[in-house]
């Protein structure tokens, strides 16, 4: 008889222990992030390498200015450099935010006609991005950075 009681609290507390683990666990990855968390305009820059095709390998880096409409739209400016090659480019493209903060872009670029995919993470209360380019044969990193303060009228 003991033995069952003793087996039994064990289970139990076992149970509970296990079930306490798993709230915060899945509340932890909803963080509240939507589309409407990124809005406003965004100071940004990043710099990697091209890695294929072999023609078009070496280094790029970017600085421009991107802005979002908070319903997953997006416009963006940008002085483009690759191998020592400087272009002004224009972007437009969508982006979603899943509730975790991350999220994906798809970006058109021109006069290049490229299209990139990127991936990123919502940082400092949405203020800020970290951003990694997905596409193959790219390896690119950057940051982007709220330009004015939310309230701002330039924002």
């Amino acid at each position: 008889m003991k033995r069952s009681t003793i087996a039994r609290t064990f289970t139990i507390a076992a149970v509970t222990a296990l079930a306490l683990g798993i709230v915060p666990t899945a509340r932890a990855d909803d963080k509240g992030c939507s589309s409407a968390t990124l809005i406003g305009t965004f100071g940004f820059t990043s710099s990697g390498f091209r890695t294929a095709p072999s023609t078009l390998a070496g280094p790029i880096a970017q600085v421009g200015t991107q802005t979002f409409d908070g319903y997953g739209g997006t416009t963006a400016t940008a002085t483009f450099n690759q191998n020592g090659n400087t272009l002004r480019v224009t972007i437009t493209g969508t982006y979603t935010v899943n509730p975790d903060c991350t999220g994906t872009f798809t970006l058109q670029v021109s006069p290049i006609g490229l299209t990139t995919r990127l991936s990123f993470v919502i940082d400092d209360t949405g203020n800020e991005l970290l951003v990694i380019c997905t596409d193959p044969g790219v390896v690119l990193t950057g940051t982007a950075r709220r330009q004015f303060s939310r309230g701002d009228p330039r924002q």
